[in-house]
């Protein structure tokens, strides 16, 4: 099989697509001002450059460009809403709900917030990885500000009720907030028809560089305030401030706009692929599917081999680029906390392995990781490397 190794770990980070590198070369080099500069030409061709990109990010997710705030990534994101929300709705309240399986991005800094008064409730999940909606209309106060759920699960790629947990929320005067950094270029995301109020996602999910990602805060009913967590210049309204990085900026713009016209193919192409991979797996081994198979990405299958043990799994498939758990923890010996948080028993999560497409996967790679997949788990048995 030509192109090896085959990349299936989408989830973790994409290649910057060709035509995203194309739009981006000149910010380098020629049209390499800073959006800041209003005094002459050079900055005039960067801040227009911003402003066209900031409306293509917008436009992706049904926002308006004064909602965008450029940031390094979705972790930075991420600590900018909540910490943000925290620190202006304080008088408010202390309250924030969140979840157990939502990424080390919101989870760590809910750990730093309870440090500093925060109370925090960590909502469990269904054996399906879905939130149950009772539990969290029964843990909001009248102390509750933000309700911060993840759009799409990074592991198991499950899809959380995202406009039924919102419209909870908003009952009870809370603001909700969602890390939709696996979701945002892959599916239909509308802020405005979801009910979101705070969005954040990076680029490098979506075929755009590392070091750039968006915040998308609401102006209006509600407008959401925020306190800025970088402080120097004022740069996007006083939310972030630093010089942009308008090649990436650029290159975000570029890769949302590609998203917009090719996504709805694309997932039914990636669909198709991920069912093909997966039911190879199911019909041929003991495996079965983590998550809610109804809802879920697009482009992601989480998998436990029943008695094989994923790390001596994923030595076997050497020229696979997998992953058993997030980019983020996956070097940890631990059983991921997503799936330990769904029941998932630690000898099945030890053995799950998350297989994630993208825009380059082809179907002659799905079918030779199929293959090899299959071998190796049915080679894994011979050697008797078993968990008992």
């Amino acid at each position: 099989m030509k192109n090896l190794p085959v990349y299936l770990d989408y989830n973790a980070t994409t290649p910057v697509d060709p035509r995203v590198l194309e739009a981006m070369l000149p910010y380098f080099t020629v049209k390499f001002g800073n959006a800041a500069s209003k005094n002459h030409v050079f900055g005039w061709v960067a801040e227009e450059a911003v402003d066209l990109s900031r409306e293509k990010v917008a436009g992706l997710i049904g926002a308006s460009e004064k909602e965008i705030v450029f940031t390094s990534g979705a972790t930075e994101a991420n600590n900018l809403a909540i910490k943000g929300v925290f620190e202006a709705y304080r008088s408010k309240g202390n309250h924030i709900i969140t979840c157990q399986t939502e990424h080390k991005a919101v989870l760590d800094v809910c750990k730093h917030l309870e440090q500093q008064g925060a109370r925090i409730t960590y909502l469990p999940v269904k054996n399906d990885g879905l939130v149950d909606l009772q539990k969290l209309r029964g843990a909001i106060t009248d102390d509750t500000i933000l309700v911060a759920v993840m759009y799409a699960n990074n592991e198991t790629g499950v899809i959380q009720p995202v406009k039924d947990i919102a419209a909870i929320a908003h009952e009870q005067g809370a603001l909700f907030f969602t890390d939709a950094t696996q979701a945002v270029g892959k599916i239909q995301v509308d802020v405005q028809a979801e009910g979101i109020d705070l969005l954040s996602f990076s680029g490098h999910k979506l075929y755009a560089p590392k070091g750039i990602g968006a915040l998308y805060v609401r102006r209006r009913n509600p407008r959401v305030r925020l306190v800025a967590q970088i402080d120097g210049g004022g740069h996007e309204r006083g939310m972030r401030s630093g010089t942009l990085n308008v090649p990436a900026i650029v290159g975000l713009g570029k890769a949302c706009e590609l998203a917009g016209s090719e996504m709805k193919n694309e997932a039914a192409r990636l669909s198709q692929l991920r069912d093909r991979l997966e039911n190879a797996m199911i019909s041929s081994l003991q495996c079965t599917v983590n998550g809610n198979i109804d809802s879920r990405m697009p482009h992601v299958t989480n998998l436990a081999f029943n008695r094989v043990n994923g790390q001596h799994l994923m030595m076997e498939l050497k020229n696979v680029a997998l992953s058993s758990g997030s980019a983020c923890t996956s070097a940890t010996l631990e059983p991921s906390y997503v799936l330990k948080a769904m029941g998932i028993s630690d000898d099945l999560a030890h053995s799950s392995i998350r297989f994630s497409l993208g825009r380059f996967t082809t179907e002659e790679e799905i079918k030779a990781v199929s293959d090899q997949t299959i071998d190796a788990v049915k080679r894994l048995y011979s050697l008797a490397l078993i968990e008992s």
